[in-house]
């Protein structure tokens, strides 16, 4: 029987941390599923899933909380994956416009209000093209669930564009609109 572990990982990055979090999985026969992982303000940080066998989970967990003495700190949670919602509608979220605090606060709860899941968040702060100024982009995968009024939501990003002075796109994740 398998386990399913959710991990969170984080240390000051340098060359070699993704190594020893593979070998701690290896050594204990566990499977990397999914991950994402990025260098944050000179820090490593990450998620992932792995599985393993559940007589190695205990083991599997000394392995990584060992970790901490290479300076990578490894959150372990246990988990089960829960049933999808086949029927909900699949879509992805671009926010583009000059940088400025609130954009995600304020995107996010217009999702949440409407019983919406975010399955997936991107952000960047970039240079904008001709001017240099701080130029924001988020992308959101998200799960809608039937119920939902897409010309309601589509209305409601469009006025919340306004107000944030940003240009948000709605659209199925395959590029189409939604």
């Amino acid at each position: 029987m398998k386990e399913a572990l959710v991990l969170t990982a984080i240390g000051a990055d340098k060359p070699g941390l993704v190594e020893r979090l593979s070998q701690a999985l290896a050594s204990c026969d566990a499977n990397w599923e999914e991950s994402r992982m990025a260098r944050l303000g000179g820090r490593f940080a990450g998620i992932l899933l792995a599985t393993v066998d559940r007589d190695r989970a205990a083991e599997l967990e000394r392995a990584l909380v060992a970790l901490q003495t290479h300076g990578l700190r490894v959150v372990i949670e246990r988990t089960e994956e829960p049933a999808g919602h086949t029927d909900w509608r699949h879509l992805r979220v671009e926010v583009v416009g000059q940088d400025h605090p609130g954009i995600v606060s304020e995107v996010s709860h217009a999702l949440a209000e409407r019983g919406i899941n975010v399955e997936e968040l991107s952000t960047v702060v970039e240079s904008a093209p001709m001017s240099g100024q701080p130029l924001f982009r988020l992308t959101a995968d998200i799960a809608s669930p039937p119920a939902v009024d897409l010309d309601d939501l589509r209305g409601h990003l469009e006025s919340l564009a306004g107000d944030l002075m940003v240009d948000i796109s709605l659209r199925t994740q395959d590029g189409q609109s939604a």
